[in-house]
């Protein structure tokens, strides 16, 4: 099989490129020409250089493949503008939707995100069938998620067979851009003394990549699968991080009222820092909340395996200790 997959070069784009390797299929990956290639490393690979904004390289790209996972996304919101995650995010899932369907594409794999769904404030665990609101679309990222899956469904409308998925939080080796997995980088390389009150659900990578062949194999036409793992209080994420990296665990709790006022500071302080921000504003208010996600759809249906939190930092530290990161 012929397979495609636009952002191979990033976290979860190269894990699956590798197990497609591993199974035998022939893999192209369509990247800028700056991408890093350190996630790459010993796969063999097609490269098509280009990026998802431009058509005629969206096109080459998609040329003679059976399977096109769509995993190319800006996700890393906090250190972008507002208005290129929404160019990126929308605009460059629309290019790609509309070269598979241009170029007949017997199947396509579009990875969203449980962001794309939204936050609950309620307590209530986020599922497929959570209706997107006005809070949730504050968030540029989840929102930007969002309208792309618009565009998927647009596609499928017009006869794309494309299915969803929607990671959580994701975790394991190989996160080079520091996207999910800097929360190992960041507690691992020093104390860090408060968490906010919140909560995220947690998500190997390796049930990731899982989940994404098992939706091109199983997954139903327009449907969206919530691909999770265990849910945890950033309070206890932290004590799990600090105890494989031998640092002594958060003991404060920034109060839920204070999260407002300090993400105001926060944003004013990016404004006039010329270096890229480590948190925005953005990030603080959501940490409020408990975004905890039920992954029994993709259970039933996709077989998805529900893997615990433990394992993948462990598998985290060692591959940023091994690669420099934590000097």
């Amino acid at each position: 099989m012929k397979v495609l997959v636009t952002g191979g070069s990033g976290f979860v784009g190269s894990q699956i490129v590798a197990a497609l390797v591993r199974r035998g299929d022939r893999v192209r990956v369509l990247r800028r020409p700056n991408s890093s290639l350190i996630a790459l490393a010993g796969l063999e690979v097609e490269h098509v250089i280009g990026d998802i904004l431009e058509p005629e390289a969206v096109a080459r790209a998609v040329a003679g493949c059976d399977l096109v996972f769509h995993v190319a996304a800006l996700s890393s919101y906090w250190r972008a503008q507002r208005a290129q995650v929404y160019r990126v995010n929308v605009d460059g899932t629309r290019v790609v939707m509309a070269a598979c369907l241009a170029a007949g594409i017997p199947r396509v794999v579009h990875t969203s995100s449980v962001a794309a769904i939204g936050v609950r404030r309620d307590g209530v665990l986020v599922d497929e069938g959570m209706a997107f609101d006005a809070f949730s679309a504050s968030w540029a990222y989840g929102d930007s998620k969002h309208l792309a899956e618009l565009e998927v469904l647009k596609a499928v409308e017009r006869g794309l067979p494309a299915v969803m998925v929607n990671p959580a939080a994701v975790i394991g080796p190989g996160d080079h851009y520091l996207i999910s997995s800097s929360m190992v980088v960041e507690f691992a390389k020093r104390p860090v003394p408060v968490v906010t009150p919140g909560g995220l659900c947690m998500a190997d990578v390796d049930a990731i990549v899982a989940g994404h062949l098992a939706a091109a194999e199983r997954g139903r036409v327009g449907e969206r699968y919530i691909l999770g793992g265990e849910n945890l209080t950033h309070r206890q994420i932290a004590a799990t991080i600090c105890d494989i990296a031998g640092r002594p665990a958060p003991r404060l709790t920034i109060p839920g009222w204070a999260l407002g006022p300090l993400a105001s500071m926060v944003d004013a302080f990016n404004r006039i820092n010329p270096r890229p921000p480590v948190v925005s504003g953005e990030q603080l208010r959501l940490g409020a909340y408990n975004v905890y996600c039920d992954s029994s759809k993709a259970v039933a249906e996709l077989g998805y395996p529900l893997l615990p939190f433990r394992p993948a930092a462990e598998r985290a530290y060692r591959w940023y200790l091994e690669h420099g990161y934590l000097k």
